[in-house]
């Protein structure tokens, strides 16, 4: 069995729309808590042990959201990278929701934005399904043209369901009734795996690591 390409996916550490409570779209996200760099700090501190002895990263790509830019130049300097700002790793279309309280919202809707995937949870907003299949779009794309390599992503937990769905072939019509851990920080990493008979596939290797955060408090950001 080989392995012929990666992708890791790193969520962006605990942000200060998170501990608030409120939607952090572009508008209104204001980046990392000191708790949340600390998360990143161990984070990369870890991708860079694991890169000295196992396969380098070929490529770091982030979205251009505050909360992922500082995540993502966290993890660059560790690993020696250049950051790429990719526009279509950014979340969903928050809309008029945009800096308002999550609370209300889902009051507004009678839930979060996944127990009615195809409808927009607020004016203007992106619906859950529609998200997932743009940013499977994008991320197919990308994969294509870094096919073969070992790619890492600072992101949001939304870039991680959508890669569950495309990579594992998980119809997004399901999006309703499954769900992943994202927790801030997490680590979750993706294999396309070659076997001798000249099948392919893609395997979940790893979801929601956290272990580099074990010797710290992670319990504020669940």
């Amino acid at each position: 069995m080989t392995v012929t390409t990666r992708l890791t996916i790193a969520r962006h550490g605990q942000a200060r729309c998170n501990v608030d409570g409120r939607v952090g779209g572009p508008k209104t996200c204001t980046g990392l808590t000191d708790h949340g760099r600390d998360q990143i700090e161990l984070l990369a501190a870890r991708l860079a042990a694991q890169q000295r002895t196992g396969p380098a990263f070929d490529a770091l790509y982030t979205g251009p959201r505050p909360r992922l830019q500082e995540s993502g130049r966290i993890l660059a300097h560790a690993l020696s990278l250049p950051l790429h700002t990719d526009p279509g790793l950014d979340g969903p279309r928050h809309g008029q929701a945009d800096g308002q309280p999550w609370r209300d919202i889902e009051n507004a809707f009678h839930g979060a934005p996944h127990t009615r995937p195809d409808q927009p949870y607020a004016p203007g907003s992106d619906s859950w399904n529609g998200y997932l299949t743009r940013a499977a779009t994008h991320l197919a794309a990308l994969l294509e043209h870094h096919q073969g390599q070992n790619i890492l992503i600072a992101a949001h937990g939304e870039t991680i369901h959508a890669a569950y769905h495309l990579l594992l072939q998980v119809p997004v019509q399901t999006s309703a009734h499954t769900g992943l851990g994202t927790n801030h920080a997490g680590l979750t990493r993706f294999e396309r795996h070659h076997d001798q008979y000249g099948n392919q596939y893609w395997v979940l290797a790893v979801l929601n690591d956290t272990a580099h955060l074990n010797d710290r408090a992670t319990q504020s950001d669940q």
